[in-house]
């Protein structure tokens, strides 16, 4: 009889581990990607663990246009560098529609604004307002970042309605590392430049820089405060809820952040930076592995560990 019942608890407990299994479909996670180094590294982390519990996760690299689409198409699952406010105007009909969910802040008190490097800022270049005349010694140009983005939207804005007197200045579209290849060129000659910089990241602590003030809202609330979140297909959470506690549990702080993105803008590994962040951070991989298991049902923080000791 004691045989026969622990045969059937067994069998009850097999059961319910196969309930609870998530579809076929969950183990191959696609995961959106722009090409912000924050995004880049944060995504590293999301894809090191994942891979640890027995997914196979894929990244696909795209302007943030398009991995809204992808993921309204069902195309990609999730994506964790949604830029509140500064996406904000392009992910709006993606939310209105429903076809995409925002799941959490994972990132608050980021900033992001225009920036001028501090021989610039500490010769009166302070506010927006200040911008207009500095004209000719910032040569009519205002560099943003990759084209379509929420920024160069806004300070297109600006510039189209003539705020703070920007009516003559040009906006410089480029890549995030073309933006700041540009910007670093110009300080070092001893040039002024105006520029679109945010927090975290290592230009804070690379370049001697202050941010703007008196923005009246032109490229969000407060100044440029903003909080990174992180955003679902519609549903997908609900399909693939172990993938769904992981993500619930990726938060991160500006000094995370801004550490993990230093060896990635210096040319190393995002996932070569992601594993050993992983492996000298034990306090960071139980938070981000609470409640979480392997695609299998397995002991999650076991398995991940066992990775990372490969």
């Amino acid at each position: 009889m004691k045989k026969m019942m622990t045969s059937c608890a067994l069998s009850l407990l097999v059961a319910g581990n196969a309930i609870a299994a998530e579809p076929a479909a969950c183990q191959k996670p696609r995961i959106g990607v722009v090409g912000w180094t924050d995004v880049v590294a944060t995504t590293a982390i999301s894809e090191v663990l994942l891979e640890g519990l027995g997914y196979a996760p894929k990244q696909t690299v795209a302007s943030q246009q398009i991995v809204f689409a992808g993921m309204q198409k069902k195309q990609l699952d999730f994506f964790l560098g949604y830029w509140n406010p500064i996406m904000t105007e392009t992910i709006t009909p993606f939310l209105k529609s429903g076809d995409l969910e925002v799941l959490k802040v994972n990132l608050d008190g980021a900033v992001a604004t225009l920036a001028v490097p501090r021989k610039a800022y500490d010769a009166g270049l302070k506010t927006f307002a200040d911008i207009a005349q500095f004209k000719d010694k910032l040569d009519g140009k205002i560099y943003g970042i990759e084209p379509g983005t929420g920024a160069n939207t806004g300070i297109q804005k600006m510039i189209d309605s003539n705020q703070f007197g920007l009516g003559d200045f040009k906006l410089m579209e480029s890549s995030e590392a073309g933006m700041l290849a540009a910007v670093n060129r110009a300080d070092r000659r001893g040039e002024w430049v105006v520029f679109f910089g945010w927090a975290p990241h290592p230009m804070n602590v690379q370049m001697d820089m202050e941010y703007l003030t008196g923005s009246e809202d032109a490229l969000g609330a407060n100044d440029g405060a903003a909080t990174v979140e992180t955003v679902v297909a519609k549903g997908y959470t609900d399909q693939c809820p172990n993938v769904g506690q992981l993500l619930n549990n990726l938060t991160f702080t500006i000094e995370q952040e801004s550490r993990l993105m230093q060896p990635i803008m210096d040319r190393k590994n995002p996932k070569a930076v992601a594993t050993q962040w992983l492996k000298e951070h034990p306090d960071d991989l139980g938070k981000w592995l609470s409640g979480v298991t392997t695609f299998d049902g397995k002991d999650g923080a076991a398995a991940v560990k066992a990775h990372l000791a490969k």
